[in-house]
Parts: C-alpha cells; structure tokens; sequence
C-alpha cells in the first residue's frame, strides 16, 4: 500500500507541475501578446515619426526651392533695372531724325543694338509694360502729368513719357512713367 501512496502522491505532484507548466505557459502567452501589442505600437509610432519627418523634408525642400526662384527673380530685377537706362538712351538715340547716308548706317546699327537689347530681356522674362490707350493702373503705371480732354475716356493714358518693364507678367521691374487722361 504503500507503494501505492507513494505513486499516488508522484502523479499528484506530476499533475501539480503539469498544471503549474500549463498556468506558466499560459501567462507566456499574455505575456507574448502583451509584448507582440507593444511591438506593434512602436512599429505604428516609428512608422508615424517617419511620415511626419518625410513631410517635413518634403516641405523643406519646396520652401528652399521657392526661396532659391525668388533670390534668382530678385537678382535678374536689379540686374535688369540698372541696365535699362541704356535701352531709353538707344530708344532716344532711334527717335532722332537723320539726313545723312552715314547718320543713316549709325541708325541702322543702333536699331540692331536695340534688337539685340530687346532679345536679351525678352530671354530674362523681361517685357514692357503696354501703356498707351491702356486704363490707368497705379501697380503698373506712374502718373507724372494729367491732361484735361473731353474727348478721351478718364483715366485713360494717353502719353507714355518711359517705358516701364515687368517680370514674368507679376513683378514690376520699372513703372511706366505716363500722362494720363482726366
């Protein structure tokens, strides 16, 4: 009999560690589950972090661009706004009369000159402003001389006195210097 008691309490303990294995092995799982859930938060808040950074370079990068148009808009600007006071004088010089043959050849030279001007700002972005019969706009035009005429439309301008240039149709370079009509 007492073998038997004896093999009685071998199969209980064995049936306690069986169980004892069973509860750990089931905790493992919580436990498994609680770290595959934890994994997967980090995995979404990694993820997260690496959209909003991407974003953020994405932005960087458009707004240094922008940037870079707008510097490169300002340098042809001043660049363009201290050479035109030389297209006036070739204007000028071609608004002369001339009765020679070879005032003729010099005009000629200057009409090329002043093509070859005209092409070059053309090639920045450069145009002039149309002025003449156009409607007075203060963003375009600078009013320096009003006439009183019944016969033309007010705020008409009727005299164009120096021409003004814009930059890719959205930024003065020169006001046109008008007279306008009231």
């Amino acid at each position: 009999m007492e073998l038997n008691e004896e093999l009685d309490n071998e199969r209980s303990e064995e049936e306690t560690e069986c169980e004892t294995v069973s509860e750990e092995t089931t905790e493992e799982k919580a436990e498994e589950k609680t770290q595959e859930e934890i994994l997967e938060e980090k995995l979404k808040d990694q993820t997260d972090k690496y959209m909003r950074l991407y974003a953020e370079f994405d932005n960087f990068q458009k707004r240094t661009q922008r940037e870079k148009d707008m510097r490169y808009g300002d340098a042809i600007i001043d660049a363009a706004a201290a050479i035109l006071p030389i297209g006036d004088n070739l204007e000028r010089a071609l608004q002369t009369e001339v009765t020679t043959e070879e005032g003729k050849k010099l005009k000629e030279g200057v009409e090329m000159v002043m093509k070859q001007f005209e092409e070059t700002m053309s090639k920045l972005g450069i145009k002039p402003i149309e002025a003449l019969g156009e409607q007075f706009d203060p963003n375009l035009h600078n009013a320096v001389m009003h006439i009183e005429d019944e016969t033309i439309d007010d705020n008409t301008v009727v005299e164009e006195l120096m021409k003004g240039y814009i930059y890719k149709d959205n930024r003065v370079v020169r006001h046109s210097m008008v007279k306008v009509a009231n």
